[in-house]
Parts: structure tokens; sequence; C-alpha cells
């Protein structure tokens, strides 16, 4: 008998703390898996205005998107969108959190005006940016003493556009960065100083070596977060002029609310997950022939 209470007792110990779990996966069916099983089955049917499957038409949704320019020039654009935000986030990020790594008057100023770009929402920061890029009266063409049409030119608007975004990217990057250089021991800079390493040296050989671990996840949400740009593309330039700022995100939303396409905008939902997570799996490939 007291075996037997053992063994329940047991059995009680191990299957409670995946009771506890039970709410939280039911969050997860309801609001992740439910709708990306839910988007996969609706992208093989044509549907009607409310998004309700009607006709099955297989992958017939998939081959007009790869055989179609306006998909591929959504790419190309997605590619030159990512590249930029990439570039521009990071690289701001990085140079920020370099100059607040000493102590100095005035750092913790500078450091919450280094970070302030990730508590702004993306679509108010658009309106003021849309503004300043205004070729009539934007402080940008007045600064510059340009008469550019920047949101209306396409050779301008996708780099425009990107520009704001990885501003809105480096305050998160800062703050990794900043995270990543206060971990590295000091005591490493010293001895390379009494071997004779100037700044240059040290930066190259201690510091980014120290930050690689950093450095390859902020790679990773970065271009993650830029695939998925959306609200300050659609409030400063609504996909175009032309097509040229159209990154595949914003033709989902066209292609689902504007022409009511819901198949095709699903379609194309499912081979943006297929294309971030290829990306994200060649990377941590690389990472790990690397370490």
């Amino acid at each position: 008998m007291a075996a037997n209470q053992t063994i329940s007792k047991k059995k009680r110990i191990y299957i409670e703390p995946y009771v506890y779990l039970v709410p939280a996966f039911l969050i997860f069916i309801v609001f992740t898996y439910w709708p990306f099983f839910r988007t996969i089955y609706r992208s093989l049917f044509l549907t009607d205005n409310r998004g309700i499957e009607k006709v099955f038409v297989g992958f017939k949704n998939y081959t007009d998107l790869l055989t179609s320019a306006s998909f591929m020039n959504s790419i190309l654009a997605t590619v030159q969108f990512v590249g930029i935000v990439l570039v521009l986030g990071m690289g701001f990020g990085f140079l920020t959190a370099i100059l607040c790594n000493r102590t100095f008057p005035g750092i913790r100023f500078f450091s919450t005006v280094y970070a302030m770009p990730m508590a702004i929402a993306s679509s108010g920061i658009a309106m003021v940016f849309k503004t300043m890029l205004n070729q009539n009266i934007g402080i940008v063409n007045q600064l510059l003493g340009t008469d550019i049409s920047w949101l209306a030119d396409p050779k301008w608007a996708l780099f425009s556009v990107a520009v704001l975004t990885g501003w809105l990217n480096s305050g998160i990057n800062f703050l990794y960065f900043s995270a990543g250089l206060s971990a590295i021991d000091e005591s490493l800079y010293e001895s390379a100083s009494v071997d004779g390493a100037n700044s240059i040296n040290q930066f190259f050989h201690i510091t980014i070596p120290s930050l690689k671990p950093i450095l390859f996840y902020t790679v990773v949400i970065n271009i993650i977060g830029a695939f998925q740009s959306f609200g300050q593309i659609k409030i400063l330039t609504a996909g175009g002029p032309g097509e040229s700022t159209n990154v595949i995100v914003h033709d989902i939303y066209r292609n689902a609310f504007s022409n009511f396409r819901f198949g095709l905008a699903s379609a194309e939902s499912v081979l943006l997950f297929l294309i971030i997570s290829v990306l994200t799996v060649i990377m941590f490939r690389i990472q790990r022939r690397n370490t």
C-alpha cells in the first residue's frame, strides 16, 4: 500500500510541472499555431472578399507568385531594404555603444538618447519623418541645400524608409552591444597594452572576437525585424512610388486588404516564412563553423 502511494506521488510530482504549462500552451495554439496552419490551408484556395475559402486550387497561388514580376520586384526591394537597414541599424548601434563604453560627464544622458529609438512607435516617428523629408518645407532639404523629393523619387524612396528603420533599430542594438562591451574583462586590454598593442589592435583582436556571440544574435534579430517592417513603409510611401518600396510584407497587406486576394496573400506569407527560416538556418550553420 505504501509502495503504491509512493508511486502515485512520484507520478503526481512528474506531471505537475506540465500542468502549469497548459495555459501558455493553449495561448500559443490559439494565437500562433492555429493562425499559422490556417494560413497554409488558405494559401491553397481562392477566397471571397471576406477571406473564406471557396475554390481549392492547390499550389496555383504559389506558381502565380513565383512567375509574377511584381512579386520578384518585391523580393528585390526587400533584399535591398534589409541590407540597408542591417548596415545602418547595426553600424549606428555599435558606434554609439563604443562611444558610451567609457565613463564621462553626461554619459547617462547620451545613453538614454541613443537607446530612445527602441521606445518610439514606428507609426508616430514616420509621420514626423514624412514632414522632415517633404520636398518643399522639409528640414532635410534645407540643411543639405538640395531639392530632392525623397519619398516620391524611386531613386531615394527605399533608401529614405530604410534609413528611418535602421535608426529605429539602432536603439535596441545599442543596448545589445553595450551589454556585450561591458562583459569584456578589462584585464585583457591591460595585458594587451603591456604587450605593446595599440587601440586598433585591441579593437580587432579583443573587442570584435569577444562580441562575436552578440554580433551573431544581433544580425539574426535585425534581419528578421527588417523583413517584417511594415508601419513606416505604409505611412511614408504605401509601397510607392511605383513599386520601389513594395516590400514583401507590404505586398501581403495590399493583396489581402486592398485586392481581397487572401489566398494569394497567404501563399506570400508562407513564402516569406520559408525565406526567413532558410536564412536563419544558414546563419546558424555559418556561426557553428566559425566556433
